[in-house]
């Protein structure tokens, strides 16, 4: 569950950016006109976003005009085709002000959600984690992230703050990747685990004897994959295993017999496509 305030902040940004000096179409609808809508969803899919959803219409709230939202399903559900998700009665304006805002987040949050639910039951059988990545919509990350647990898959790190990824830049930059994991323990907590991207064979015997926790196997086809896997098991300091890049639906039930840990793929947070809903007003 994310903190309140996260949601808040970014349903605040989202109603300035559409409502800008005011809804000029809603302003025909009198002032206090009551109605009913309800939001169905058109296509299959994995429910992610309620929460959004609720808070567009908490902040348009007023002391003389407000929305009752009646949800019949959660974030998590697996909902179908044509189903009626919730039901919203209340100040005409009101709704009409807030449906596009609030559905915006219900679609893209049930899009990474169902992408999500996809990768991790072809990955049911085998006891490999789905992991997301950093590579998130500007200013959705931690929304994103919590769809992406709605789906059943885990959160890498959040942000540059709770994590050390040490990609190949970094080890340019520091000189080698000892060099890079020394000074990682040299300013980091102990408690933190420290991560290496590794592209070459060569790479993992480096990171091992440096006690790396977690390679990061980038790119490798599966030949290598299993000669790193070979490696890593054969060594006296082994690591955690994830692989990244390249990843696709098609490959996940090979990656699945290979003997690795983690699976983190960019894919379902910035590859998603938006489910459809659609608001019905009552006559």
């Amino acid at each position: 569950m994310l903190p309140h305030s996260i949601i808040q902040s970014q349903v605040r940004q989202a109603l300035a950016e559409d409502i800008g000096s005011g809804d000029l179409t809603a302003a025909l609808i009198p002032e206090n006109k009551q109605s009913t809508a309800h939001l169905i969803c058109r296509e299959s899919a994995i429910l992610c976003g309620t929460q959004w959803f609720n808070e567009v219409f908490q902040q348009l709230s007023t002391a003389n005009a407000s929305t009752h939202i009646d949800w019949h399903v959660k974030d998590g559900d697996s909902i179908v085709a044509e189903q009626c998700i919730c039901t919203l009665s209340g100040n005409a304006r009101l709704l009409l002000t807030g449906e596009r805002t609030a559905m915006n987040f219900l679609q893209t949050l049930s899009g990474t959600a169902t992408v999500t639910a996809s990768y991790v039951k072809q990955l049911q059988n085998s006891p490999i984690k789905l992991l997301d990545t950093r590579k998130t919509i500007p200013g959705l990350r931690a929304a994103q992230k919590y769809a992406v647990t709605c789906g059943g898959g885990n959160n890498h790190r959040h942000g540059l703050f709770d994590g050390i990824l040490i990609k190949e830049n970094h080890i340019m930059a520091a000189g080698s990747i000892g060099q890079a994991i020394h000074a990682a323990r040299e300013n980091s907590p102990h408690t933190l685990k420290i991560e290496v991207e590794i592209e070459t064979l060569e790479e993992i015997e480096e990171a091992l004897q440096a006690k790396a926790d977690i390679l990061l196997l980038d790119n490798m086809n599966n030949t290598l994959l299993q000669q790193a896997v070979a490696l890593n098991h054969q060594h006296a300091h082994s690591a955690k295993l994830e692989v990244s890049g390249n990843i696709t639906h098609e490959r996940l039930n090979e990656l699945a017999q290979i003997g690795i840990d983690y699976i983190s793929t960019g894919a379902i947070t910035k590859h998603l496509r938006a489910i459809d809903f659609s608001l019905r007003f009552e006559k």
